[in-house]
């Protein structure tokens, strides 16, 4: 594929305005690009979420072992207009740099794989297809990672022998190879109201709350193993309101926590922790709490010395010329859903883009882009050993 070409790609799906939605229309302009050679073993699915959102599944080439490449279609709002010089989804091209929204997180490593995977179609009667390689592009990443979940729920992420995530990893200088998990939580208290200078005619719910509030501190403290890459649990308690007014003993609370998980303890222990200290609570006289749990997200184990990173190392220095370092991750990614599936396999995040994700003028260097296509190309070739 020529520059042109791949550039052409990059600008219009970052030309699509995905705010934690419309990923549809991305994937039905990346659908048409493969429909082409539909009648050459090329499958395309569509996964749709809701209305308007649709997951992309697109799988080329055959043999039994499956090599995977995802990316996410959705972006984070530009926020204050007024803090681009240009409008966020009109890319620009300005002195070798591509500005747009999603330019570096991560449209632009969405577009690298699918001009990857399209140049060896371009290729295929001279069979440079080397295997079968299967795109991934998932919907809701930026709010919750719904759609790899939904794709793994489907088990359309089981045949997989490897899966490479486009997330930008600083210039593609890094390989991220595991990750922290998250669970975010939601307890209410219920109380009983009452005059405040009649206090034992009411339950106080606020009262209720900062019990659960200190003791699960306490008792997530005690889950203490240090994983070597990315450190000790955390669990911040970060939302917490209550009560009617002052005069009145208070009836309801409720307060929010951010917990980021380690592969030591996964996220079933963090819930026997909460849950089992809401069921110790709620067989006191008075105590009426509960609580949800909002899209929690997997740790993502992984080994840096594994036969995946250690291919794209060697791949990496061949094109790039530098090598690429091994590193973890503290946020959650589509990897987090993806551990879920049925297939035991490596995942790993390498792609382009710069430290501007989520921030005005966000920008992805061509240079860089051009690169990962060759990247991934040639990375596919050698991991089929071809």
């Amino acid at each position: 594929m020529d520059q042109a070409h791949a550039e052409d790609v990059l600008k219009k799906v970052i030309a699509i305005p995905t705010v934690n939605d419309n990923e549809k229309e991305v994937a039905d302009y990346l659908a048409s690009l493969f429909a082409p050679y539909e009648d050459q073993g090329v499958t395309i699915e569509e996964l749709v979420y809701s209305p308007g959102r649709s997951n992309l599944i697109v799988t080329i080439g055959e043999g039994e072992t499956t090599l995977g490449f995802s990316g996410h279609q959705d972006v984070v709002d530009p926020g204050d207009l007024a803090d681009w010089d240009t409008d966020p989804f009109v890319p620009t091209i300005k002195e070798g740099r591509l500005i747009g929204r999603g330019a570096s997180d991560m449209k632009s490593g969405l577009a690298a794989v699918v001009c990857a995977m399209l140049a060896m179609l371009a290729m295929l009667e001279e069979k440079k297809v080397p295997g079968k390689i299967k795109l991934i592009a998932t919907v809701g990443e930026e709010s919750g990672e719904y759609g790899a979940a939904q794709v793994t729920d489907a088990g359309l992420a089981d045949d997989l022998s490897a899966l490479v995530i486009a997330e930008p990893t600083d210039g593609m200088r890094q390989i991220c190879y595991t990750s922290k998990g998250v669970v975010d939580y939601h307890v209410t208290s219920k109380g009983i109201a009452a005059h405040s200078s009649r206090p034992h005619e009411g339950e106080d719910a606020i009262a209720h709350l900062l019990e659960f509030a200190n003791e699960v501190q306490a008792r997530l403290a005690r889950l203490d193993k240090k994983d070597p890459v990315l450190g000790k649990l955390t669990s911040l308690i970060t939302l917490i309101k209550g009560g009617e007014q002052i005069n009145s003993v208070p009836s309801q609370a409720e307060l929010s926590g951010n917990i980021r998980t380690i592969p030591g303890y996964t996220n079933q222990v963090i819930f026997e922790v909460i849950d089992g200290l809401i069921a110790e609570l709620n067989a006191k006289p008075g105590y009426q709490l509960s609580v949800d749990y909002i899209y929690p997200e997997e740790p993502m184990p992984g080994d840096a010395h594994s036969p995946l990173v250690q291919l794209l190392q060697k791949v990496g220095l061949e094109v790039f010329g530098h090598t690429l370092t091994p590193v973890g991750g503290t946020g959650a990614s589509d990897g987090s859903e993806f551990v879920r599936a049925k297939g035991d396999y490596p995942i790993v995040m390498v792609g382009p883009g710069s430290d501007s994700q989520h921030q005005p003028n966000e920008w992805v260097s061509l240079a860089a882009y051009h690169q990962a296509i060759a990247f991934y190309q040639q990375f596919a070739n050698e991991f089929f050993g071809k």
